[in-house]
Formats: structure tokens, sequence, C-alpha cells
């Protein structure tokens, strides 16, 4: 016989259980609205008031948290945005940086099949310009700071979060922070929202997650070739488009050396280990000689920008009439360089490649500084492995080096260690298009970030 108290308890675990799940869903509704309104602002270059708008929205979310110290910068017709939240039981150490951007890739709306600015959701994904690049972590970053107020988390240090808005172009907002207003930023370390994060297969298990200690130097440089024209009916040997058409065929077809540092290494050597397949056997061979030129050329292939400094073209104009012998010819060529290899002498190999005919110059304030990588911290590492076993128990975490370039290389080279750190995860074998058309983030990966953001931060600034 079941007594009373049994379908009281019954009843009980019934209405928590329900309870539950109706807080659950309206802290997702909750997350995704603040995600769409983000998302929806058109934080492009050259648009001053929409970086307005975004900084507006995030001042008030951070005051609505209790965070009252908000600093806004205006400059290089953009904005960055320092925030500070004080140390409620202050340990003496230095504070923790948290770094994001706010400024996404233009989108030629024409080229999407939806407004690149319309947050929609598709197939358990989050889509619209920036979702991926790097409006997710930016959220992320806010709710996960809400919540941890709202549950009266008492940091020991500091926490400091930057939020730039230029660093898709000109990167000044990084580059200040780490100069003119270093008294606002000075940290032991920076984690970094835009670089990081893990993968899951389809099936639920866990790929790895990786922390960013080392990235690329960014550089674009110019090929120009000129040349006196004259009428296109008198073709002539010396054209200045034929020659900048060579000068690139040359550029594609060169591989640099191949090169290895403690990050790749560190990244290899546990990517080899998990791996009984053709990659890891090319892992393996590259680990044993990384001066092998076709094992590095074979893992090139499979895992661009790991082995060597990478130059591609990616501009091209030439010409000023259809009738006319071209006059001039120019195409920038973008460049992500190894760390430890100078970024003139890439401008030399590219100008040996292209010729007495073609000039190359480097694309003045494209540059980002040239860094070593930020030391292994296996306080960091273990931390990073806590919090993201809270959703995925023993899950790998991977050094790694990027192949793109971010706002940590200013910091970087100004003596702040920066670690590229996230929560969000994407799903092996799907595509999620940052820079690229119809970009997106897989929507169980955005939600479930924050919950590791949260406790990375109880670790690294808590008791």
């Amino acid at each position: 016989m079941i007594g009373r108290s049994t379908f009281l308890l019954a009843g009980i675990l019934a209405l928590t259980t329900a309870a539950h799940a109706q807080t659950a869903a309206s802290k997702i509704a909750s997350e995704r609205a603040l995600f769409a309104k983000i998302v929806e602002i058109p934080t492009v270059e050259g648009q001053p008031a929409e970086f307005k708008k975004l900084t507006t929205l995030l001042a008030a979310e951070f005051r609505k948290a209790g965070i009252t110290n908000v600093i806004i910068k205006d400059h290089d017709n953009t904005q960055t945005m320092i925030v500070r939240w004080p140390a409620a039981k202050p340990s003496g150490k230095k504070p923790i940086l948290l770094m994001a951007h706010m400024d996404v890739v233009a989108a030629k709306a024409s080229d999407w099949k939806y407004p690149p600015f319309k947050f929609r959701e598709e197939g358990g994904y989050y889509l619209g310009r920036g979702s991926n690049d790097n409006k997710a972590a930016l959220t992320g970053i806010v709710l996960a700071l809400q919540y941890l107020r709202a549950e009266k988390f008492e940091p020991t240090r500091d926490i400091i979060v930057l939020f730039t808005g230029d660093e898709e172009t000109i990167g000044n907002g990084a580059r200040r922070a780490a100069t003119e207003w270093r008294d606002l930023i000075d940290a032991e370390y920076a984690l970094n929202g835009d670089a990081g994060g893990g993968s899951v297969f389809p099936d639920g298990r866990v790929e790895g997650f990786g922390i960013q200690i080392a990235e690329k130097t960014y550089a674009d440089f110019r090929l120009t070739a000129v040349n006196r024209g004259g009428h296109s009916s008198v073709p002539r040997p010396d054209n200045a488009i034929y020659a900048l058409a060579n000068a690139l065929t040359a550029v594609e077809r060169h591989r640099f050396p191949a090169m290895i540092n403690d990050a790749t290494r560190a990244s290899f050597e546990m990517l080899a280990k998990g791996d009984s397949g053709q990659f890891g056997e090319l892992l393996r061979r590259y680990l044993a000689d990384p001066q092998d030129r076709e094992t590095a050329d074979l893992l090139e292939a499979m895992d661009p920008g790991s082995t060597r400094t990478r130059c591609v073209a990616t501009m091209l104009s030439g010409g000023h009439a259809p009738n006319a012998l071209p006059q001039k010819a120019e195409a920038n060529v973008n460049c992500r360089i190894f760390p430890g290899v100078k970024t003139e002498d890439v401008r030399q190999q590219l100008q040996a490649l292209s010729g007495p005919d073609v000039t190359v110059s480097a694309a003045e304030g494209s540059q980002t500084p040239e860094t070593a990588p930020s030391p292994m911290r296996d306080d960091i590492v273990q931390a990073y492995r806590a919090a993201v076993a809270t959703r995925f128990p023993n899950a790998p975490v991977l050094p790694f080096q990027s192949a793109g370039a971010t706002d940590g290389a200013f910091l970087r080279a100004a003596g702040i260690p920066v670690y590229g750190f996230g929560g969000l995860w994407s799903i092996v074998g799907q595509k999620e298009g940052a820079h690229g058309l119809d970009e997106r983030v897989w929507a169980e990966g955005f939600h479930g970030q924050v919950p590791i953001w949260m406790e990375m931060l109880r670790r690294v600034a808590g008791n």
C-alpha cells in the first residue's frame, strides 16, 4: 500500500521538476534574447553610431548586475569598453583580464540567403553576422559575470573586461589598451574569448577543447606592377597585369620552410596520442623530424596553417580602360607568419618571388606584433579542464597555436600573457562560417559556454 506521504513526496518532486524546467527554459530564452539584440547591431567598420548602441546596451547589462565601473573610449571611428569588477576579498593578486571584440566583418546582404544582421534560429544553430566571431563569446562573458554577481560570488582579485571595436581591422583598441590605457587593463594574464573552445562529435562524444597559447603574426603586403601603358592594339611583352599574374603564381606555388615551436609541438603530441589513423601517423612522423618537408606538406593539407608561414592573394585590381594597356596592376597578399619569423624577412621573400617588375611593400598599419608563445601554466590548464568537466568530464584540453590573429598579440607584446579560452563548442565536420556566408553558432554550445566561463572564474578569481 502506498501511503499518503509517498503521494505527497511524489507531488512535490513533480512540481520541483516542472519548476526547474520552467526556470531553465526561461533562462535560455533570456540568454537568447540578449544574444539576438547584440547580433542585430551591425558593428562594422565605419559605423560609430552602431558601436555606441552596443556599448550602451552592454553598459546597461553590466550595471544591471551591479558592475558600475564602466569606461567607454571613443577612438578611430569606433569605441572600446573597459569594465572592472573590484575584488570583494582582495588577495593581493593582480587582476585577470577577459577579452572579446564587438566589431564584425562586413557582410554583403545580396550574397546571403537571409539578411545578415537579422538574428534567426535554424537546425540547432543561431545565425547572423558576428554570431560566431565574436559576439557569442562576448555575450557569454557578460552572462557569466551577471550570474556570478547574482549568486553572490566574491572575487579575490579584480576582474577586468576589455571589449574592443576594431579587432577585425586596424586593432587600435587593443594596441592602445596595451600602451596608453595600460593602467586600466593591467593584469597577471588575459583570457581571450576570441580563441579557444571545443568540438564535439554529432553523437555527443567530445573531441577536445583548445587553449590558445600562441598565434601567427598578421601582415598584408601590396604587390604592385607599374607600366607606361599604351594602345591595346599594339601589345608589348612588358604588361603590368602579366607581371603581377606571374608574381602571384610564384607566391601560390611557394612553400615557406616547415617550423615547430612549443605550442604546436604540445598540440601535435596530444593529438597524436588519440589518433590511430592517417592524421595521427603524419603527426608522429612530423614530430620525429620537423624538417621533413614532404610530411609537413601532407600535414598542412589536412591542418592548414599548422606547420609554416602561409601567404595568400586576397584582393586584385588592374588596368584603367578596356582598350588600353594597363598602367598599373595591384594585389593584396595576406600572410599569417609563424612566430619567430620576421615580417620583413617575409616581405623580402615575396619580393624575390615576384621579380624585378613587381614591387612588394608592407601595407601600413596592417601588421600585428611579432610575439612568442605565452608560457604554459599548469594552474590555468587545470582550471580550464575543471571548468569544461562541468559539462564534459575527462575532456582533453589541448594547447595550440592559432593560424589567425587576435587582439591578444598586442597584449603579449606588452608583457601580458594571453590564453585563448572558450566555453563554446562546435560540431565536428559542421562549418560555422566565421567571416563567411550564413555565419552561425551551435545553440547548445552558446548556452553551454556560460557555466564553463563561470566555473573558470570561480577557480582563477575565487578563494
